[in-house]
């Protein structure tokens, strides 16, 4: 699936790509806002491009027949003032524009996803939302990462990890563990699938799928 931003670039730019897409048969696009440019405080779209992964969506509705996947935040974008309620509203949106499934943002607290999963149903939202899963293979590269993108992490999540935070071989089988338990919890709740955040490391992943082939 190819991951299509705002970052950088015009309409005719990402036309141009687009047809690129179509002609090495190309059909699936996740489709984001994007980060802010390495130094700049915050994001600012380029002359003639999008400011919002919303407008992308449309754009790329209008540029032929792609699906269409897009992101969202369960727990709140980190720079949305009115949180969760906005994420809903802005996923709401991307549907009306052409989105047809959601990946979120990773989150280790699963009533947190099934709270807003209810939620977006009651908004209306009928495209499938799949969940973010980020098995910890560095503790304290995921603190950090975490008080960035805005996810949480429980309090028993910590007391787990802290004490053996500069074992990394520990760390990394108890994020195995945790996750597959996260990962049965969800998909015993009708998730329509799972999107692995796997820091270009596919060992996590291939582990935790090992331990889920009776639900899959």
């Amino acid at each position: 699936m190819a991951h299509l931003t705002c970052v950088g670039a015009s309409r005719d730019e990402l036309a141009a790509l687009l047809a690129d897409y179509r002609a090495a048969g190309i059909e699936n696009i996740l489709a984001l806002r994007g980060d802010a440019p390495e130094g700049l405080d915050r994001f600012e779209a380029v002359a003639g491009g999008f400011s919002y992964a919303t407008d992308l969506i449309a754009f790329l509705r209008e540029q032929g027949d792609f699906s269409i996947a897009c992101a969202t935040y369960p727990e709140g974008h980190p720079e949305s003032a009115g949180g969760v309620a906005d994420d809903i509203r802005y996923l709401k949106l991307k549907q009306d524009n052409g989105a047809d499934a959601a990946v979120t943002q990773y989150f280790f607290d699963n009533d947190a996803f099934f709270r807003f999963r209810d939620a977006c149903r009651a908004a209306g939202i009928t495209l499938p939302i799949i969940p973010g899963i980020m098995p910890i293979g560095n503790y304290d590269q995921i603190v950090r990462f975490s008080s960035m993108c805005g996810a949480s992490i429980p309090a028993w999540l910590h007391e787990q990890m802290q004490p053996i935070r500069d074992d990394l071989e520990a760390v990394k089988a108890l994020g195995i563990e945790l996750a597959a338990k996260q990962c049965r919890e969800l998909l015993q709740a009708g998730v329509p699938g799972l999107h692995f955040y796997t820091l270009n490391k596919s060992e996590a992943t291939i582990a935790i799928r090992n331990q889920l082939t009776d639900l899959l």
